[in-house]
């Protein structure tokens, strides 16, 4: 397929996944259209370089370019099968392909380096670019967030390598056949599209069998592969952690050698692994490992990884992705041993009905680790209401703590009168949209 002479509709072109796609495609010189349910900072910034979207999911909104049976649509498995472009084109006859199958074209013919795992995909991909970015190799990366200087999830000085996502998400990953991949976690997730969490990892035993070349893995996980730990000993692992306020200082163990008092320039333990991830991944691909070590220190971060939006005396407030138990945990012990002394509150987003009622024991344990929590109502996303599946149900089920249910358009008043010095907001929603105004308003009632 000739990417660049081709049009594109991309129906949910604000996605994450979506859009990263859709910026490298009109950078390479193709022509560009998409549809989204509502305006967002991703989507100006398609507009910026061009791309026309529009809001309105009718076929009479379709922009007369794309038109023509020659258009190829590009759809997340998120939009509704009743979507009345989706079906306008699979009724015409038009080639519409999911967003996984396409990001696996675009692959074809590189060295792809492909990062799976539950949890630490976005970060693990995003350490993994930034250390390309800086050996100036010559790449493509799609990414699953934002950087935080460059504010981009898109980035590209070639073609030799393709650095992507593998995402579990819909068996996505299945449309990838890395020369390089990296399993991080194996919890269970996405129980709306596995049986349960065996079937999870039976897939992500397909997806390894996948693996063209080298596969690494977290020591702990049942998979054949290089392995690496920031746990216990392994092919590769980093002991003598020490956690600083700027970041975590360690030595490295490889095969060959030792590095000592290396630095990363993030907090939490669960980083550090994912770092350690990055750095396996691209000492296979052929970099060096002691030049990719020092650019460990220069990582410019995620938006919504915990990314801290104000650091001052009388308040911290953190930004996190965070929507699995498994990934609260790993926010609140970062959080206790980065302020160890400090009161923490944490507000809390649900995100998918069936996410909630599956982990709805695990979400209220380790929501009550924290001194307060507010919650809001569940983010459904794709889905329908569940009976009795809701915020108030899992706000009755946390025990030991101060607990309430608060709307979006209250939280900001109620966070300016939290004693807790620490806030983590949490969640994989449209919470991400509130941040900064909460920012803000967290900001003047200090100065004020």
């Amino acid at each position: 397929m000739n990417f660049k002479k081709q049009t594109y509709y991309f129906i949910g072109i604000g996605g994450i996944g979506m859009s990263s796609i859709a910026r490298y495609l009109v950078l390479q010189g193709a022509e560009v259209y998409g549809y989204d349910k509502t305006p967002s900072a991703v989507i100006s910034s398609l507009q910026a370089l061009g791309i026309t979207v529009v809001f309105d999911s009718s076929v009479d909104a379709l922009p007369i370019a794309v038109l023509s049976k020659q258009t190829l649509v590009v759809y997340t498995p998120a939009i509704p099968k009743n979507h009345p472009q989706f079906n306008f084109y699979i009724n015409q006859g038009n080639d519409v392909v999911k967003r996984a199958a396409l990001l696996g074209d675009l692959t074809r013919g590189t060295i792809c380096l492909a990062v799976a795992g539950t949890h630490g995909k976005t970060t693990t991909t995003a350490i993994l670019t930034h250390l390309f970015e800086q050996s100036k190799a010559s790449y493509t990366a799609f990414i699953g967030g934002v950087f935080q200087d460059s504010k981009t999830n898109m980035m590209s000085r070639g073609n030799v390598y393709t650095i992507v996502e593998a995402d579990e998400f819909d068996r996505s990953f299945f449309h990838l056949k890395p020369t390089i991949a990296c399993v991080t976690s194996i919890d269970a997730d996405h129980l709306d599209i596995y049986e349960d969490a065996d079937s999870l990892s039976e897939a992500y035993r397909n997806f390894a069998a996948q693996v063209k070349d080298t596969l690494i893995v977290e020591k702990a996980l049942p998979l054949d592969g290089v392995t690496f730990s920031v746990s216990e000993n392994a092919d590769f692992y980093v002991d003598q952690i020490k956690p600083v306020s700027t970041g975590v200082y360690f030595n490295l163990h490889t095969p060959n050698a030792v590095l000592k008092n290396q630095f990363f320039n993030q907090l939490g333990k669960h980083n550090l692994s994912n770092a350690l991830a990055a750095l396996v991944m691209a000492n296979k691909a052929g970099l060096s490992l002691e030049e990719l070590t020092k650019n460990l220190a220069t990582f410019p971060g995620v938006e919504r990884r915990l990314q801290v939006l104000i650091d001052q005396k009388n308040r911290v407030l953190i930004d996190d992705y965070a929507h699995h138990p498994t990934e609260i945990k790993a926010v609140f012990e970062t959080l206790k041993l980065s302020f160890p002394e400090d009161k923490k509150c944490v507000v809390f987003q649900p995100h998918l009905f069936s996410r909630t009622r599956d982990f709805m024991e695990d979400f209220a344990s380790v929501l009550s680790l924290f001194d307060r929590v507010i919650l809001l109502e569940i983010y459904p996303a794709r889905e329908l209401p569940i009976p009795g599946i809701n915020a108030q149900a899992l706000m009755n089920k946390i025990k030991g703590t101060s607990v309430e249910l608060v709307s979006k358009k209250e939280l900001g008043d109620l966070l300016t009168k939290v004693n807790e010095r620490i806030i983590a907001i949490l969640g994989a929603g449209d919470i991400g949209a509130e941040v900064v105004g909460l920012k803000h308003k967290l900001m003047l009632h200090e100065i004020t």
